[in-house]
């Protein structure tokens, strides 16, 4: 399927798809124009806004793979539409420091969300499970 990867399922057989993407780094590639409407003209970026994103509700869980025997794997819980804001902050931000401009290469859109920009989703099995009971989400 490609707008999730599995399928949670709760005793009740209520079931609640996810989106996964693991990492063996400390971060996870994507891509500004699936968060912002961006445009390109004269080597310069603007954004127009929040792109209309499908599938809001969708749970995506993060996960970073231990990079050790020592260490665990790390999971980190949010929709799409947190996810959504923090890219597009992050993007933004990203973008202003350079006056939206990118020197190598304007026409890319690549960004990153980093675990420093996460870590407060890190183990939130509460979303999934409140998502399944339908119960409004707790806030973190």
């Amino acid at each position: 399927m490609p707008a999730f990867d599995v399928l949670a399922a709760d005793e009740d057989g209520r079931t609640l798809p996810i989106q996964v993407k693991a990492s063996n780094s400390n971060q996870w590639r994507s891509s500004a124009e699936l968060w912002l409407r961006l445009s390109i003209a004269k080597g310069r970026q603007k954004s127009g806004g929040l792109t209309e994103i499908t599938h809001p509700q969708l749970i995506y869980v993060f996960v970073a793979l231990k990079p050790d025997s020592n260490s665990k794997d790390r999971f980190f819980i949010l929709d799409k539409t947190m996810l959504q804001k923090l890219l597009a902050e992050s993007y933004t931000a990203y973008m202003e420091e350079r006056s939206w401009i990118r020197t190598r290469n304007p026409k890319s859109f690549d960004c990153r969300l980093w675990i420093s920009e996460i870590e407060k989703y890190e183990d939130n099995w509460k979303l999934v499970e409140s998502r399944l009971k339908g119960l409004p989400d707790s806030p973190i």
